[in-house]
């Protein structure tokens, strides 16, 4: 990978909205030079070429028409910056159009847009980061809840990458005791027995399958578990869904059936991010757009991952709830989570369900999701359901895709290593497919990859970092 020196600039801070202020941030050799033809200090014994790393400065930004903003410069100079390279940050008013002007005068001056992710990928070429550190800062920046952020601020600060290295030194260690007894006979080097090696390997496979265990929850937590909400017509499922939201986004009426189509939304309950669906109630309609809300809803339940499942605690068991349960059984033998939601206990609750199929659920909740009643329950049910294990207990999970099939191949190569031992092929053989493990592992910490790789984990990222 080849180290680039020209000087890019990307504006760092959100313009979705009007903010107090944004950033434009210039980087690379001539940062400095951008930034004194764009930023007048107010004190004029201090130019911006002679500033030390670290200081700020009080000023006006300019462009060919003239002073349009006030504004703060931060120098940060090579190697002590985020990049490795010399850093500008011109702190401006939050206005788009202010932030936009600013921006242009700093191409002006003679720096080009940054790509996408340019600036952390610089961090990368430049010793800053590793690419594992790089792909957990758009999970910070990604971050939706709570465990999220904590996750991807894990990543950062490099528990998976220590993990991983561990792994990989494991494997060296017996790659290099090996490859020295055979090609050393006459030295005094104790050699490795099969049984050591197999224990070394098979240490290594389980560190692998954990990290791939957690990269599943991992991914859940990132990104969401899909949830569905189900139930017969009535039972309180989109107030449900308005209570895990916080706000009025389904329609509640008294009305059976009021619900036709899915309701979407991603909602952060306790420690979790459902990507949930309020569906129509399942029966057998008679009116052919409600049919057509079941259909979705029967399709959305053999799709999720977790299922709520409302019931009317305050009406007996019927045929309807019947059909709910026969629907979820259906789906449960892959592996699907549901809870039980006994809604409306603010009602006499009078409803029991039959005889082994409470077996069906995870949990059992009885709430009022009018009143939010026993919400906590149910939200200790649902983190439950979601068995975040070590990921709670503070391991790092895997970032990404890539970095998961990084690990998912080492692991299938120590496998295939510890089981060509056990069949008697010879330690050379062995070793050489350690080594493609270890070639794996070089590739997930970004010791040994392509340019296309570090291209395509950039491509997500947002301009400005």
């Amino acid at each position: 990978m080849e180290h680039t020196v020209d000087t890019i600039a990307a504006v760092a801070t959100s313009m979705s909205a009007p903010a107090g202020i944004s950033i434009v941030r210039v980087s690379g050799s001539d940062a400095l030079a951008v930034a004194a033809m764009v930023f007048t200090p107010a004190r004029s014994d201090r130019p911006v070429r002679d500033m030390d790393g670290y200081t700020g400065a009080y000023g006006k930004v300019r462009d060919a028409q003239g002073a349009f903003d006030e504004a703060v410069l931060w120098v940060y100079r090579a190697p002590k910056s985020y990049t490795g390279e010399d850093v500008a940050e011109i702190c401006c008013h939050g206005g788009a159009v202010v932030t936009r002007r600013l921006l242009r005068a700093c191409l002006e001056a003679g720096a080009r847009l940054a790509q996408a992710g340019e600036f952390t990928r610089r961090a990368v070429l430049h010793g800053k980061l590793t690419l594992p550190q790089a792909e957990a800062v758009m999970g910070l920046i990604g971050a939706q809840n709570e465990l999220s952020a904590k996750c991807a601020l894990r990543a950062y600060e490099g528990a998976a990458y220590q993990e991983i290295c561990a792994v990989r030194d494991a494997l060296l260690h017996i790659i290099a005791q090996q490859s020295a007894f055979i090609d050393y006979p006459d030295e005094d080097i104790d050699d490795m027995d099969a049984e050591e090696m197999l224990s070394r390997m098979n240490d290594a496979a389980q560190r692998l399958q954990r990290l791939l265990r957690n990269y599943d929850v991992g991914e859940a937590v990132r990104e969401g578990i899909p949830t569905v909400i189900v139930g017969k017509p009535n039972t309180g499922k989109s107030t449900l869904m308005n209570l895990l939201a916080g706000y009025d986004k389904s329609i509640v009426t008294d009305v059976a059936g009021t619900t036709r189509d899915v309701v979407e939304g991603t909602l952060c309950v306790g420690d979790v991010l459902l990507r949930a669906a309020d569906t129509a109630g399942i029966r057998d309609a008679d009116n052919a757009v409600e049919r057509i809300g079941v259909d979705r809803s029967l399709s959305r339940l053999r799709g999720a991952a977790l299922i709520l499942a409302v019931f009317d605690a305050s009406r007996p068991f019927d045929e309807e709830d019947l059909r709910v349960l026969e629907e979820i059984r259906a789906v449960k033998t892959m592996g699907v989570h549901a809870i039980a939601v006994y809604n409306k206990t603010d009602l006499d609750c009078v409803l029991e369900l039959p005889d082994g199929d409470a077996a069906l659920f995870d949990a059992q909740v009885s709430l009022c999701a009018k009143s939010g009643g026993n919400l906590e329950a149910l939200i200790h049910a649902i983190e439950g359901a979601a068995d975040l294990g070590d990921i709670r207990m503070g391991a790092a999970p895997l970032a990404s895709e890539r970095q998961r099939d990084c690990a998912a191949r080492a692991f299938t190569f120590v496998m295939d290593a510890a089981r060509a031992l056990r069949d008697g092929v010879t330690v050379d053989a062995v070793c050489s497919t350690l080594d493609l493990a270890v070639g794996a592992l070089l590739e997930l910490t970004g010791e040994v990859v392509s340019d296309a790789v570090v291209s395509q984990v950039f491509a997500s990222f947002c301009v400005g970092k």
